[in-house]
């Protein structure tokens, strides 16, 4: 009896733990731990409804967003669902690479008071294609403290797009990796229009040799709960130089 109760206690805290809310048809939000959540939106790209992963942060100074909606009509339904679920607005928002499914929200959510952020790289390439941009540029790899919690941007290198950064959580060992990661489930490497194809696989290796043992690894599109997508993602990138 004691080992049944064990295992329903057992599957109940999974459960806790990826359970989704689908707070609209094209909005899901599920918990990773106490104070980072997955976003999930959707978009079509070659006909077929495709999810994006974003990710936010619950601090005691406010919420941290990671990236934007790829469905722009879910750009005010994340800021409402995150204030009726977490009592608390987003302050701040860092888009990882200048495409529309990482960076579109942006010029959104200044005009709402977020202070919103990119790399000076990622500026130059909205600029150059006329997508949406930041208010703050960040010349170099930044260490955040808000609140309670501390996390760094990092450039690896040219992969996925020439301005591609993740985002490491070293004390929770968390990696937002956005588009530069695959999912397990993806067999290429995804859209490569603006892909560096020699220099992908070089900068899969930064990204392992700086965020040493994550404990999450957090893709851009379909299924991100598997950590072994870092390995998953050099395996392709290093059959590209083939």
């Amino acid at each position: 009896m004691n080992k049944i109760l064990l295992l329903i206690v057992a599957l109940v805290s999974i459960s806790a733990n990826v359970t989704a809310q689908t707070t609209g048809n094209g909005l899901q939000i599920t918990r990773l731990t106490d104070s980072f959540h997955i976003y999930t939106t959707y978009n079509l790209y070659k006909g077929e409804k495709v999810p994006a992963n974003g990710m936010y942060l619950v601090t005691s100074a406010g919420v941290v967003l990671f990236d934007t909606p790829w469905d722009t009509t879910q750009f005010q339904p994340l800021l409402d669902s995150i204030l009726s679920k977490h009592g608390k607005n987003v302050t701040h928002c860092i888009a990882t690479h200048f495409h529309d499914d990482r960076s579109g929200g942006l010029e959104f959510y200044q005009k709402k008071g977020i202070k919103t952020y990119t790399t000076v790289q990622t500026d130059k390439l909205s600029r150059k294609y006329g997508h949406k941009r930041a208010e703050f540029l960040l010349k170099k790899d930044t260490v955040f403290n808000i609140g309670s919690y501390a996390f760094e941007t990092y450039y690896p290198g040219e992969g996925h797009t020439p301005d591609n950064i993740v985002i490491w959580f070293g004390k929770q060992k968390i990696l937002y990796g956005a588009c530069l990661i695959k999912s397990v489930e993806d067999e290429d490497l995804g859209y490569l229009g603006d892909a560096n194809r020699k220099e992908y696989a070089t900068t899969i290796k930064n990204v392992q040799k700086k965020c040493r043992q994550p404990r999450y690894v957090i893709v851009g599109h379909g299924d991100w709960t598997n950590v072994k997508a870092l390995e998953h993602t050099l395996k392709m990138a290093e059959a590209l130089k083939q």
